[in-house]
């Protein structure tokens, strides 16, 4: 189907009685920062916040009576689910949706609003492709592909006619999201076929760069696993069409990892105060990588934000990661002497900039290890600089800014019981968010008294909250008694919480 024309398939293609022609929208802050002009085209603002249902409702638009009487069915991780359920709805025709266990609730719960029958099967959405295909063979139900079939990719390349409807040939580069490849087949096919001297630039998922995979061997290959973080583009297996159309007329396609996706998801929050799901900010984040890489400037670059539909749970991960994606944050390894005044000369040794993160748990022997987020304002230069200065000050580090498993686990996991400490008192605290609060907390405690534990991790409110352990003789009680007065410092004692009895003492 590749050598048909996607021109007159995107022209006749019907999906206004659905979709909306979604703005396209410049990102003011972004642009700035990039020195390019940013545009996004706002798929997250369809009914369903998905570009999805244009292709769903296309293909099921053409069906036959006979063919609709039968009722659909679809796989999907998600939005072509949604898709398919409000197109069915429209049609008068029910409609059962076959989706991965991994699925976000926020997805399944909008298919079943959309009087979707939902069924969960398999780890991905290949699992649920091949059960909804086992299911359509013994029911006979229609299956409507997600991307493989040219119905469901013209109606997505009404993106491109709206595109170029909106900014005509102003346009340098448009970004794609890619997952099984419709989305980016169906944009790329019309506009190159058109003969648009548009700039088009596939992205992925370090870990599910499915199509990237396929190009390279010169033919569909199939994926031992893919990442679910963007649950909208995770495929095994591009479609033997789409991969067709990305091959001839998509320019390149590069991969972004999860740290820059997060960041991207941040971003498209700051211009437009909308949250983006990862899928959806695939686009943004290869945008930033490509302008860092190549040095664009005074481009027109279109980002096609194809989702918003995000558990709210997972904004927590999400947030935690935007900072390291942006470079924004470091995080590191040290260690000090395992002595009194040592956390701060080490804090004094990374000077003004602000502590994000600081966990530490005493282990006897002569040196401490501590986990340390630091704010960066210059971003990758800075973090070679600050690692520079301390390894020249004397302290073994190690930058762990893009160590997986110490950004998912090993930061938590700081701690423990701590032997052979007698007059162990444990307080929490609520520092001012600000640069050398913990410099002021350290000035107080002073040399005495040895802290034996130190948790803290800014969480962007205006004050910080933060356990900390000081060994301390009996006698001496009420003279740091006086000193934690003195600071100011909301604080109370926490060494009779069972908590502390059972995991730290």
């Amino acid at each position: 189907m590749s050598e048909t024309s996607y021109v007159d398939l995107v022209d006749e293609a019907r999906v206004y009685d659905v979709a909306i022609e979604s703005p396209l929208e410049p990102a003011a802050k972004l642009s700035a920062r990039l020195g390019n002009r940013v545009l996004m085209k706002r798929e997250d603002l369809q009914p369903v916040h998905s570009f999805k249902l244009r292709g769903a409702y296309n293909k099921i638009a053409a069906m036959s009576d006979d063919e609709l009487v039968r009722g659909v069915i679809c796989s999907s991780a998600g939005n072509h689910a949604q898709g398919v359920a409000l197109a069915a709805q429209r049609r008068g025709v029910s409609a059962t949706v076959v989706m991965p266990v991994t699925t976000p609730e926020i997805k399944i719960d909008a298919v079943r609003a959309l009087g979707g029958n939902v069924i969960l099967e398999g780890d991905s959405y290949d699992d649920a492709h091949a059960h909804a295909t086992a299911l359509a063979e013994q029911h006979g139900h229609c299956f409507i592909h997600p991307f493989d079939d040219p119905l469901v990719i013209a109606g997505q390349g009404t993106i491109g006619a709206e595109l170029l409807n909106q900014a005509g040939s102003g346009i340098d580069v448009i970004v794609v999201p890619i997952g099984g490849g419709g989305l980016a087949g169906g944009i790329a096919a019309y506009l190159k076929q058109r003969g648009a001297g548009i700039h088009i630039v596939g992205v992925e998922p370090e870990d599910s760069a499915g199509m990237l995979a396929s190009i390279e061997a010169g033919h569909p290959v199939t994926l031992d696993h893919v990442g679910i973080f963007a649950d909208g583009v995770a495929v095994r297996r591009v479609g033997d069409e789409t991969f067709s159309l990305c091959r001839q007329y998509v320019d390149e396609i590069v991969t972004v990892d999860t740290d820059e996706t997060c960041a991207a998801i941040r971003d498209a929050f700051e211009d437009t105060r909308s949250i983006l799901e990862p899928a959806g900010a695939l686009a943004i984040a290869a945008t930033k990588k490509l302008v860092a890489e190549r040095h664009w400037r005074g481009r027109t670059v279109v980002t096609i934000c194809c989702g918003a539909n995000v558990n709210f749970d997972r904004l927590r991960h999400i947030a935690e990661r935007a900072a390291v994606g942006e470079h924004q944050e470091m995080l590191l390894a040290a260690e000090i002497e395992e002595t009194p005044g040592s956390f701060r000369r080490f804090c004094e040794a990374v000077g003004r900039r602000g502590i994000t993160e600081f966990n530490y748990r005493y282990s006897p022997g002569d040196t401490a290890h501590i986990f340390v987020g630091v704010k960066l304002v210059g971003g990758l230069e800075e973090r070679a600089e600050l690692l520079a200065r301390l390894a020249g000050d004397g302290y073994p580090v190690i930058d762990l800014s893009d160590d997986e498993m110490a950004k998912l686990h090993v930061r938590h996991l700081v701690g423990g019981r701590a032997a052979k400490i007698v007059n162990e008192r444990l307080f929490r605290f609520e520092f001012p968010e600000r640069p050398g609060a913990l410099l002021e907390f350290l000035s107080a405690v002073g040399n005495q008294w040895n802290i034996t534990l130190f948790h803290y991790r800014n969480h962007g409110s205006d004050y910080g909250r933060v356990l900390a352990g000081i060994d301390v003789p009996e006698d001496e009680r009420g003279e740091l008694a006086k000193h934690l007065s003195d600071l100011g410092y909301p604080h109370s004692e926490e060494s009779d919480n069972p908590a502390y009895s059972m995991f730290l003492r």
